[in-house]
């Protein structure tokens, strides 16, 4: 049964820091949703694939866009570029890097339990 809960990324479980980003992580009821914040210079292709020990991000997202812009490859080739106010929904297999000099900030409903976890 669902119960009420009251949570703030001021105070969450868990940060996960790597180059030019972080991932601040609260779990409320069963889910972890993730905050994701790359600053300028950011691409997961020099910043995560080392940790992540995948050619591409293997974690699938399911995203609001707060701020910044986000150009997206699909491993399948499609690109998209999202930004403030856009809601993506990622399969497994992309890369993805900072457009622009404003950092990216997303909350992630999915897949950010293991986002950035060596």
């Amino acid at each position: 049964m669902q119960q009420t809960e009251h949570r703030s990324f001021g105070e969450p479980d868990d940060v996960r820091e790597f180059p030019n980003g972080q991932a601040e992580i609260l779990k409320v009821g069963d889910a972890e949703i993730g905050r994701l914040t790359f600053q300028p210079g950011w691409r997961w292709s020099n910043d995560l694939k080392a940790i992540a020990k995948t050619e591409s991000c293997e974690a699938p997202h399911f995203q609001y866009h707060l701020s910044g812009h986000l150009h997206i490859v699909m491993d399948d080739g499609t690109e998209i570029t999202a930004g403030p106010g856009d809601v993506t929904s990622l399969p497994s297999g992309h890369d993805a890097w900072v457009v622009g000099d404003e950092p990216v900030v997303v909350v992630d409903w999915f897949g950010a339990s293991n986002y950035a976890k060596a």
